[in-house]
């Protein structure tokens, strides 16, 4: 078991700003802060948005910190998540996956609760959140409010 405080993960909205320069550079900055503090896993839901970015920088990280693992924690099994996305979603989400280095599938179907689930396995195995809310409802309010009930060290961008 790995202690919880050489874990982070993330949690964001899907729907981003049309330009994503600041937050991609904030989202950057707080990652470095945590691995100088001794995060070594960083854990991505691979949705849309939020999670992939996060998991887009992990990757590119890896090559100034090579020590630093990205896990991907699917709610359900690869082709059951993007579903209903388009081709070029599909491309960057299954380019993720190959380039994680441990990618973990909770559920083989989609059911109704697969989102939830998935973000608590997210904070109950982490210390940090690293957070992008800008609604005060959805998944991001509900994982945001529960890493907050369990403790976790959270970095809001």
């Amino acid at each position: 078991m790995v202690e919880r405080l050489k874990v982070a993960c993330f949690s964001g909205h899907r729907k981003l700003p049309q330009d994503c320069t600041e937050l991609r550079a904030n989202l950057e900055k707080a990652i470095i802060t945590l691995i100088e503090q001794g995060v070594v896993f960083f854990g991505s839901g691979a949705a849309l948005g939020f999670d992939q970015e996060a998991a887009t920088i992990v990757l590119k990280l890896k090559e100034n910190y090579p020590h630093i693992r990205l896990i991907m924690v699917l709610p359900c099994l690869p082709e059951e998540q993007s579903l209903k996305w388009n081709e070029e979603q599909k491309r960057r989400y299954y380019e993720l996956l190959d380039k994680a280095d441990k990618v973990r599938v909770l559920s083989p179907r989609y059911t109704s609760s697969y989102m939830l689930e998935r973000n608590r396995h997210l904070v109950d195995n982490s210390g940090y959140l690293i957070c992008y809310l800008r609604e005060n409802s959805g998944g991001t309010f509900y994982t945001v409010n529960y890493a907050e009930r369990q403790g976790l060290k959270i970095l809001r961008l």
